[in-house]
């Protein structure tokens, strides 16, 4: 009960005039002196995104809204707003970069989004094009004797065609398998040789549009901002969703052979309890989850 009291007095009273009396002292407004202490990368931009602590008048409010050409015009609306010198070049800079990663990360999510919604197509030639790159990149010293062959279950398909595997992620699917095969092809093709061990082996391809899967719902529901804020100062691209990507493949393999399930039939309950460490990863301000060239 006391707690509650405490909370309305504080939100009501107390908060309003020990914002003045900081700023009397400090010569500075709550969002700069947020902006001032918090570290580059998510700690700032999170702050900045959750209305700067409690900073946030309607113009801050709407700026985390805005679209990457608007960002500037912005920053100058709300140093005007908060009566910030337009010569204070560090404030200026700073909330100008979280600005652009919090649009830029709903501008991916949208790219994202709009690729997962495209069904792979056998009649279109880049769609088929980039599926035969992939068995090129994983198995380049074997030729694919026909485009319908039950080789695609040698790279984890689960049958004569892999088109019927990509209805859930679309092209993204396929997209993200491409990638990993390309940037780190050695590590694709071991992953692909330890798959087929006989007793912990798994579905190479499969798994890997399944994680696909999880990548996206990690985006889509928000737990990667901090991890893009902390790998890129801007604008996150598609580059950084593959690169996460890569970092699940390369991971859940490392941890699918440490755990040992005992069958394949399995994979559901090891990949949540995967999918919660990752999740759990994410909640730290400083993560930074890729893999190196």
């Amino acid at each position: 009960m006391w707690g509650r009291v405490w909370g309305f007095l504080y939100s009501n009273y107390f908060r309003f005039w020990l914002k003045w009396i900081l700023r009397l002292l400090t010569g500075k407004c709550e969002l700069q002196r947020v902006l001032g202490r918090a570290e580059a990368g998510a700690r700032r931009t999170l702050s900045v995104g959750n209305g700067g602590a409690g900073a946030g008048a309607a113009v801050l409010r709407n700026a985390v809204h805005v679209e990457e050409a608007e960002a500037e015009k912005c920053v100058r609306d709300i140093m005007k707003e908060k009566k910030i010198e337009q010569k204070d070049t560090g404030f200026k800079t700073n909330l100008h970069i979280s600005l652009l990663q919090i649009s830029g990360y709903k501008k991916l999510y949208l790219n994202v989004e709009n690729l997962r919604k495209v069904p792979y197509d056998s009649e279109n030639e880049e769609h088929e094009e980039q599926l035969i790159e992939l068995w090129n990149l994983l198995m380049p010293h074997e030729n694919l004797k026909a485009r319908i062959s039950k080789q695609w279950c040698d790279i984890g398909f689960q049958g004569d065609d892999p088109k019927t595997d990509f209805r859930g992620m679309g092209l993204l699917g396929l997209v993200n398998l491409v990638y990993f095969s390309k940037h780190y092809t050695n590590e694709a093709r071991q992953i692909l040789s330890r798959s087929n061990h006989p007793k912990l082996g798994y579905s190479y391809a499969i798994v890997g549009i399944n994680l696909t899967e999880m990548a996206y719902s990690l985006l889509k529901n928000g737990a990667l901002k901090a991890h893009l804020y902390n790998v890129v100062s801007g604008l996150p691209q598609m580059e950084h969703f593959h690169q996460f990507y890569c970092y699940l493949v390369y991971e859940f393999d490392k941890f699918w052979f440490e755990e040992e399930p005992e069958s394949i039939m399995h994979f559901n309950q090891y990949r949540e309890k995967f999918h919660e460490k990752i999740k759990g990863l994410l909640l730290d301000c400083d993560v930074v989850l890729t893999l190196q060239d």
